[in-house]
């Protein structure tokens, strides 16, 4: 297949020319594996943080992470260490245990 591309003179001006296209293999980006206990506990923090209306950007400063970490602890794409944990709960003013009580074991 044939198509008509534009290119520039030397006055600016556009002129037509021609390119060949070519197929690109479909690929999708390839994402984080998120496992059981990182997705839930991510939901807790999701729901805890907008039970308080709080932006991701406003909970990840009352954390004191940043907050493209705390994006992907609320995807469930972060695993945390436990300093991590308090910290986020200490800043969502919850109880850690309510964040971890019941968590689904890893695989």
């Amino acid at each position: 297949m044939r198509m008509k591309r534009m290119r520039t003179t030397h006055s600016g001006r556009l002129r037509l020319g021609s390119m060949r296209l070519s197929s690109v293999p479909d690929s999708e980006p390839k994402r984080a594996a998120v496992n059981p206990t990182t997705q839930e506990f991510g939901e807790r923090v999701h729901r805890r943080r907008l039970e308080l209306g709080l932006s991701q950007e406003a909970a990840a400063r009352l954390c004191g992470i940043h907050w493209t970490q705390f994006g992907k602890v609320e995807r469930g794409q972060r695993s945390l260490r436990l300093e991590t944990i308090v910290r986020i709960a200490e800043g969502l003013d919850i109880d850690a245990g309510q964040l971890v009580r019941g968590l689904p074991l890893p695989d």
